[in-house]
């Protein structure tokens, strides 16, 4: 099970503990970790707990949620492009002063998050290998910073010298998921 909390809200309680005590009189035993889940979240309207899981709005309670108003309502799913679960996916990924925690084991939200990291690097900068392990040291929380250097030159984000003396931002609009998380992280709190 995902050690980062998945907020559970319901509109009805009463509802809630009407299904839950439905569910659970049709049992023989008290239902496991797991089942009990599964039942919160068929209380809540979901097939599954896996299905509430991966619909679910799971950012960090100390990320500001960004507001919805007609100014941002243009930067909806339907309009970038941006698949919106992996923006949040992503999202979990940071700390409240947007530093990346831990490596993302899918390549799907690594990029996201190596664009969030991008976004944080001076443009039009030149960095030799020291310099630019220390600002992605500043970066995040794993102590790899070697990880992000290869993989966002890898990926086009940086480029280096063949010798390795010199790494420099790479310009270019960032991909829908990687322009939405960005925007995410720099939303302020309310």
């Amino acid at each position: 099970m995902p050690r980062d909390p998945i907020p559970f809200a319901t509109g009805d309680v009463s509802a809630l503990a009407r299904s839950l005590r439905a569910q659970w009189a049709s049992r023989a035993s008290p239902p496991s970790h797991v089942e009990m889940l599964n039942m919160l979240a068929r209380a809540a309207g979901h097939r599954n707990f896996q299905q509430f899981r991966a619909r679910g709005d799971r950012r960090p309670p100390a990320l500001p949620q960004p507001p919805v108003d007609a100014d941002t309502e243009a930067d909806t799913e339907a309009n970038t492009g941006a698949d919106t679960g992996a923006v949040l996916r992503a999202a979990r990924f940071f700390d409240t002063e947007g530093r990346l925690r831990r490596w993302p084991a899918q390549r799907s939200i690594q990029d996201p998050c190596l664009w969030a990291i991008w976004a944080r690097i001076p443009a039009g900068r030149r960095f030799d290998e020291r310099e630019v392990s220390a600002l992605l040291a500043t970066l995040h929380l794993f102590g790899d910073p070697a990880i992000l250097r290869r993989t966002m030159c890898h990926i086009g984000l940086m480029t280096r010298t063949p010798d390795g003396r010199e790494y420099r931002r790479i310009e270019g609009p960032p991909s829908p998921e990687g322009a939405a998380l960005i925007r995410l992280l720099r939303a302020p709190a309310h």
